[in-house]
């Protein structure tokens, strides 16, 4: 049976986490061994640099662009390694919450990195793993904000500029690769998102099966 790499994208504040958890129940339905992940912070390694790059550096001082873009890659390396290939070697669905598209849609887009280095960083750090799906949910970042409903992290609070950037980055990638993305509305009702995601996963293993076949 084979593994099958999905993850979800957007801004913060568009229900990527309600969705996975949903897919996640559907899928262990099914009979599916599910493993559910996120970045940054997937591995124990990840889960101090997530520290970093949500909360900031305890001395108080910035963290550069670079630097930044370096602690996601490195997070990623350690999450592909110890978490995402053995699960898909093993006929798991993982399900990331978050993955190299945050990164160019955050560094190249947000931070105003080139997008070819943190494409080359991320495919490096990754030696070139790309999910089979992602599903990209979109939202206007002032109604992404206010779902949130906590006070922001460093990366929430850049500012609206930076989550426009971050928003229009997010889109460009997903028109640049309309095989692998999804793009959906999350306005949308909950149980509508789900159902269309859970059709579309369907099918995703109803291919591998013809496949293994």
């Amino acid at each position: 049976m084979s593994g099958l790499f999905l993850s979800f994208e957007g801004i913060d504040g568009v229900g990527k986490s309600t969705q996975v958890e949903m897919l996640r129940e559907h899928l262990t339905h099914l009979g599916r061994d599910v493993v559910v992940t996120r970045e940054p912070g997937g591995t124990p390694v990840g889960r101090q640099l997530r520290s970093l790059l949500l909360e900031g550096s305890p001395d108080g001082a910035e963290i550069g662009p670079r630097a930044e873009a370096l602690m996601f890659a490195a997070d990623r390396a350690q999450h592909v390694h110890q978490i995402i290939r053995p699960a898909l070697s093993r006929g798991s669905v993982v399900i990331s919450d978050r993955y190299i598209d945050s990164s160019l849609a955050y560094q190249a887009g947000g931070r105003e990195l080139t997008v070819g280095d943190v494409r080359t960083l991320s495919m490096w750090a990754t030696d070139a793993l790309l999910p089979a799906r992602t599903y990209l949910l979109d939202l206007d970042p002032a109604g992404a904000l206010e779902r949130i409903g906590r006070a922001p992290d460093r990366m929430e609070s850049a500012g609206a500029r930076f989550r426009q950037r971050t928003r229009d980055e997010f889109l460009d990638l997903a028109r640049a690769d309309p095989e692998r993305f999804v793009v959906l509305d999350a306005r949308r009702s909950v149980e509508d998102l789900a159902s269309e995601i859970r059709r579309d996963v369907d099918g995703l293993l109803d291919d591998a099966s013809r496949v293994d076949a």
